[in-house]
């Protein structure tokens, strides 16, 4: 089963013709409608020792929101 930070929001249709996904490869921005996280676990966080931990995997995170869910930061992958 995939963790929460490897998943898109989206559909493999939408996908497909989305440029950060198809074409660039990059993160789900944040301002993206499908982006968002509706798992119980998100909570997100402003804590500078998290936010700024220099041994977590950010490239791990599909979405940019993850990369400021404690629960990603807690439990994620580390370097």
């Amino acid at each position: 089963m995939p963790k929460c930070w490897e998943e898109r929001g989206c559909d493999e249709a939408m996908q497909a013709d989305c440029p950060h996904s198809a074409v660039i490869g990059d993160r789900c921005p944040t301002k993206c409608a499908f982006a968002g996280c509706d798992r119980p676990a998100f909570e997100l966080t402003t804590d500078p020792a998290l936010v700024f931990e220099p041994y977590i995997d950010r490239t791990a995170a599909i979405k940019e929101t993850c990369t400021y869910c404690a629960f990603f930061l807690t439990h994620g992958p580390r370097l």
